[in-house]
């Protein structure tokens, strides 16, 4: 094709009104909300009552050693009918892995991997309900604010069946922090309404302990009173909520970026995506806000290792938006379940003032399940930081560089290749 044929191309589409070619433009900004991550990138598909819900994850590196197995343990720690303080709906949750791995079925690809978890047990007449009038603090109103349409039954994808993906894609992220920095990420039920966790130590606890029980406390007193308090809220026909608190053990020094990247803003923000969240604290967290300085600090001392370390971690492992190699603790608060078997006031779809009493099956309290949902998210930040910062920090040898600290210039060499 000459010059001059393209010419009178581009001299037309020059002449086009700005405000056409300005909205073409327009249409290619992403904005459906279902991808998350950068050189890790995630995203989840499917409705609570469609055909399967799932996920694709994209930027897994080649030659991971990861089992369909691995993943289904974590979604069975996150299915439904555990026990009668979650909902009673019964799915087996069976994940199918759809590309990406190896014939071998323990190796990953480097390219796509697919997962997908098919809808067996739907009751979709337990909702018709909600769709003529809109559950208060559910999303059902917001979503029809938004897209002037929804999936009622379930919920659709403000259902926590989104969240199987989720935990899908973290059991990979979980794998790949593990085996090239040994990274260890617990979360734990630490309240449910006012009954709070004692005793539980964050170096020592593991996940046994915290699998020991249906409420996911490590401490078996404290469990005890958190399962009957959810469990009398149950049969009322309420909901009530708590908190989770999330230790990552062995993370790897420098994960992170200054300014609009920081760890703590990454952590933050996929946290406050799950379902019910309202609440998200890292290290002192408020409580930092009442403190002085030199409370507040965490003073720095030279371990015997050679590696710089702190005597307190208030700062929760992560300074300037930077992790420092100390335990990350998070703590995470989510909100009573919405849905609720007792009459409330709301609003119609035609908008009128009605009363609704609504049916399906939901947890009395999501924070048992909703345990390995928040470690799941906080495996794909880290993870996600982690190859952003291989890529950038690691490339060239370190042996050179600034700093006393003897774990900075080998902390993945000596674990990826031993």
């Amino acid at each position: 094709m000459s010059v001059a044929s393209v010419a009178p191309t581009s001299r037309l589409l020059n002449q086009q009104p700005r405000q056409q070619r300005a909205g073409r433009r327009s249409l290619r900004v992403q904005a459906a909300g279902s991808t998350f991550g950068h050189s890790l990138r995630v995203t989840t598909f499917g409705e609570s009552h469609g055909g399967g819900v799932g996920c694709v994850i994209d930027g897994v590196p080649p030659r991971l050693q990861i089992t369909q197995e691995e993943i289904q343990y974590e979604l069975d720690r996150r299915r439904p009918g555990q026990s009668k303080i979650t909902t009673p709906r019964k799915e087996t949750d069976t994940c199918e892995i759809l590309s990406g791995m190896a014939p071998d079925g323990a190796t990953t690809l480097g390219s796509p991997i697919c997962v997908l978890v098919r809808n067996k047990d739907q009751k979709s007449q337990d909702y018709s309900e909600m769709e003529a009038a809109y559950r208060p603090s559910h999303a059902d109103a917001t979503y029809d604010f938004k897209y002037g349409i929804r999936a009622v039954a379930g919920g659709g994808r403000s259902s926590a069946r989104e969240t199987i993906g989720r935990v899908a894609a973290g059991a990979v992220a979980k794998k790949l922090l593990k085996q090239v920095a040994g990274t260890e990420i617990l979360a734990y039920v630490n309240r449910v309404r006012d009954v709070e966790a004692s005793g539980v130590d964050h170096d020592t606890m593991t996940l046994e302990q915290i699998e020991a029980n249906p409420v996911r406390c490590p401490d078996p007193a404290s469990a005890e009173a958190m399962y009957q308090a959810i469990d009398t809220v149950r049969t009322r026909g309420e909901s009530c909520g708590g908190e989770v608190t999330c230790v990552v053990r062995g993370c790897p020094k420098g994960l992170g970026t200054p300014v609009f990247d920081k760890l703590e803003a990454e952590l933050a923000k996929a946290i406050m995506s799950l379902p019910a969240t309202k609440g998200f604290e890292i290290g002192s967290g408020f409580g930092g806000s009442r403190m002085v300085g030199s409370e507040h600090n965490d003073e720095f001392y030279m371990a015997e290792n050679g590696e710089i370390r702190t005597r307190t971690n208030r700062s929760g492992g992560v300074q300037g938006g930077i992790s420092n190699g100390e335990n990350i603790v998070i703590r995470v608060a989510f909100k009573p379940t919405a849905t609720i078997a007792r009459k409330q006031a709301t609003v119609s779809r035609a908008g009128q003032d009605v009363e609704l009493l609504a049916r399906g099956r939901h947890d009395p309290c999501v924070v048992p399940r909703a345990v390995p949902m928040v470690e799941s998210m906080v495996a794909l930040v880290l993870a996600d930081q982690l190859l952003q910062h291989y890529g950038q920090c690691e490339l060239l040898p370190r042996d050179d560089a600034l700093g006393p600290d003897a774990r900075v210039r080998s902390q993945f060499r000596q674990l990826a290749h031993s």
